[in-house]
């Protein structure tokens, strides 16, 4: 029996399934990782050092802008065959629930009812200062040119400045969010982990967390990431590749 039909007769007898997905699924939509080299206007600048407070108290102009591009990125890519064929899985019956690391939207817009965010989310906006969430108008969250800086709006509470409702690195993952997802591991049938790296922690520790619950974890990755347990499977291959093959060896239709 190969990994895939094993993958497919493990499915076959589950019914809580948790999906852990990272940024492997959303490249295949045309969403660059944080790892990506930046191109054009923002070549110089390093994604990683992006992503931080202290980069948003020095040139909050320049963080704002970078994300009303990533917004924009967002917005204009795609659900792909990976994202859809968690939905279909939904829709043929299972109870399935994804937990993501991406901070798109494309898991809902391929009709997935229950998404957990443990980094947040570009669509939505706080108060730098306040935490408090921000309204903002459809022109505010524009951006014309590539590379622009554009200096955030002011919360209408304090004053602060608004930013992306995201988890910048060296920052704390949102606790409802983290219990959330701990909870759907610790009781699911099976935790399939697709395109996920497994070194941003704490989030990398779920499939153990699923492990040590006796659940089964399938990996869907294009790069062996296994854990060496005997309650996991390694599909190699792109999420847009490996989820409809296996959606398929379960009988189910796309």
């Amino acid at each position: 029996m190969n990994h895939m039909q094993k993958a497919a007769e493990v499915l076959a007898e589950a019914r809580r399934i948790v999906f852990f997905t990272g940024a492997g699924i959303s490249a295949e939509s045309g969403i660059p990782t944080f790892r990506d080299k930046l191109t054009g206007l923002w070549a110089k600048h390093d994604p990683e050092r992006l992503e931080t407070a202290d980069a948003f108290r020095e040139n909050p102009a320049l963080v704002w802008g970078w994300y009303l591009w990533r917004r924009r990125q967002v917005t204009v890519a795609q659900p792909n065959a990976g994202h859809h064929s968690i939905s279909n899985l939904a829709d043929a019956g299972w109870d399935v629930s994804v937990i993501t690391q991406n901070i798109d939207d494309l898991h809902e817009r391929a009709g997935v009812d229950v998404v957990i965010h443990l980094h947040g989310t570009l669509l939505k906006v706080k108060c730098f200062a306040c935490h408090r969430p921000i309204a903002l108008e459809p022109e505010q969250l524009s951006i014309s040119t590539e590379g622009e800086l554009v200096e955030p709006p002011r919360c209408s509470r304090c004053n602060g400045r608004a930013r992306p409702g995201v988890v910048w690195f060296r920052e704390n993952l949102p606790e409802d969010a983290w219990l959330s997802a701990v909870r759907l591991v610790s009781t699911c049938d099976v935790l399939i982990s697709v395109g996920t790296s497994g070194v941003v922690r704490p989030a990398a520790d779920l499939p153990e967390m699923a492990i040590r619950a006796n659940a089964t974890v399938i990996h869907v990755n294009l790069e062996d990431v296994s854990l060496g347990s005997d309650r996991e499977i390694m599909l190699l291959g792109s999420a847009a590749q490996v989820l409809p093959e296996l959606l398929r060896c379960l009988g189910v239709r796309e």
